[in-house]
């Protein structure tokens, strides 16, 4: 199967999360006018535990991308933020009774990053170019917040 990357927008990635980008108007200004605040851009949700900030440093691939696992975290949301200004993909699916239903791409603009809702089917991180350098917000917590599915058929994604 073959997957075209769209553009992540906030329309099209409503069903598995949230955009996060200091795109439009600011909410506010603040800081004596010098900074824009976007405020409250994620709806975090956690089933227990608490919010963590990490660190994550991931390998750069390239497309076309072969993707053959997906994973999801049934006890909270977790939110990507890169901490450099270029596009990465996003491979998200929805429920299909326990498994991932058909996938979706989404290649990210320079400087937006994504909170996935809790419970949603993604692909691992998947920066395109070094240094794939990423704050990741998610659960905290005891007890399993991890299910991994291999796929029988991987699929490829395009631009």
């Amino acid at each position: 199967m073959i997957v075209r990357a769209e553009p992540l927008t906030a329309a099209a990635f409503a069903p598995f999360g949230d955009v996060l980008e200091a795109a439009g108007p600011h909410d506010k200004l603040i800081n004596e006018g010098l900074c824009g605040r976007w405020h409250d851009r994620a709806a975090l949700d956690f089933g227990s535990g608490r919010a963590g900030i990490s660190i994550f440093r991931a390998e750069p691939r390239a497309l076309p991308y072969v993707c053959a696992l997906l994973e999801r975290h049934p006890e909270g949301s977790q939110a990507f933020l890169p901490l450099f200004e270029a596009p990465f993909l996003v491979i998200v699916a929805p429920d299909a009774g326990g498994a991932p239903g058909t996938p979706r791409a989404f290649l990210t603009a320079p400087g937006q990053g994504v909170n996935l809702h809790r419970g949603t089917w993604h692909g691992v991180l998947t920066p395109l170019s070094p240094p794939g350098l990423f704050a990741v917000v998610d659960r905290i917590g005891e007890g399993a917040n991890l299910e991994e599915h291999r796929l029988d058929q991987p699929f490829t994604v395009e631009p």
